[in-house]
């Protein structure tokens, strides 16, 4: 696969959610039945697509976005968004019959938080919006979905890029209540879960690298080609049939740790469109979520291109 014609970048399409968050920054995060006055209030552009969308935007990438919002007025903020980043964004669809999806965030002074979304409009995503979209996703070199379109629509958009031999990159978040249909992990040229979702998938806890390790050769076994588990701040693990590498964490100072992971998965898939080996681009993917973590919000804290490689240097990272 090639990058856009005349544009000279690597080309991603990323087949996923849009949502608005509605975020509280609290004292500490409730437990059941508490109430926790004195929080801020703050809406944010998000959905793990869309964050993966626009992170692969600032980062260089030509970007395909294919999802749907409702009809209203969250929904045209997010498709205006997503275009103000350059992203093509006219296969984002607009639901006359639902709204746009929402997710409902709080965040304590430690950068923990939680999440409640409710999906709306990208529970109807239909494949047939997906063959809509196919020459333009077809001609990507990396695919790029996650979990919260229906799974039918995932697995048709897999097989779809698969076959057209781009490479497909899975972010199955949120955690599956169950692994993942067999047939489907042989249609991965990567798999990209953190330990929760490790673990639903394989039902391996993950407490420390030999953990990371006996559940990413599980996921190879399946059919994967590779796997990157994300390991939150013990950094990552990578491997395929032939290599293991361990990715260090990297020190900052959390503000929010609220898509983290898309920035992760966005970097990634960025680094193998652009050519690196897997452990590289983990590496590389690893310092885009360390800097997401930084900044408050969901697409606000995604970096760009410059800001990647300014904090490389001043780290004096090797990448």
């Amino acid at each position: 696969m090639s990058a856009v014609i005349g544009t000279g970048r690597p080309a991603i399409t990323v087949v996923g959610s849009l949502n608005m968050d509605l975020v509280i920054q609290v004292p500490h995060l409730p437990e059941t039945g508490e109430t926790v006055p004195g929080g801020t209030f703050a809406t944010f552009p998000g959905g793990k697509g869309a964050n993966q969308a626009v992170a692969a935007a600032r980062l260089g990438a030509a970007v395909t976005m294919i999802g749907r919002v409702g009809a209203d007025a969250f929904g045209r903020k997010l498709r205006d968004g997503l275009a103000a980043e350059g992203i093509d964004a006219s296969h984002v669809g607009m639901d006359v019959e639902a709204a746009t999806g929402v997710a409902l965030i709080t965040v304590d002074r430690a950068g923990r938080n939680t999440i409640v979304v409710a999906s709306g409009a990208n529970r109807r995503v239909t494949a047939a919006d997906v063959d809509a979209a196919g020459a333009v996703m077809t001609s990507s070199q990396v695919v790029l979905l996650q979990l919260e379109l229906p799974l039918e629509v995932v697995g048709h958009a897999v097989q779809m890029a698969h076959a057209a031999g781009c490479r497909v990159i899975l972010d199955p978040a949120p955690a599956p209540p169950a692994s993942l249909p067999d047939d489907l992990y042989r249609y991965l040229s990567v798999i990209n879960p953190n330990e929760v979702e490790a673990h639903a998938l394989t039902g391996i806890p993950i407490s420390d690298e030999s953990d990371a390790r006996r559940a990413a050769e599980r996921l190879l076994d399946q059919g994967c080609r590779a796997v990157v588990i994300k390991l939150g701040d013990r950094g990552a693990y990578a491997a395929t049939d032939g290599t293991r590498a361990v990715i260090p964490a990297i020190s900052v100072d959390v503000v929010d740790t609220t898509a983290a992971g898309d920035a992760f998965a966005a970097g990634m898939a960025v680094a193998l469109a652009e050519g690196r080996d897997l452990a590289d681009a983990a590496r590389f993917a690893n310092v885009v979520g360390a800097i997401s973590v930084t900044r408050m919000g969901a697409q606000p804290s995604m970096p760009t291109r410059a800001e990647v490689e300014e904090f490389v240097k001043a780290r004096r990272l090797s990448l």
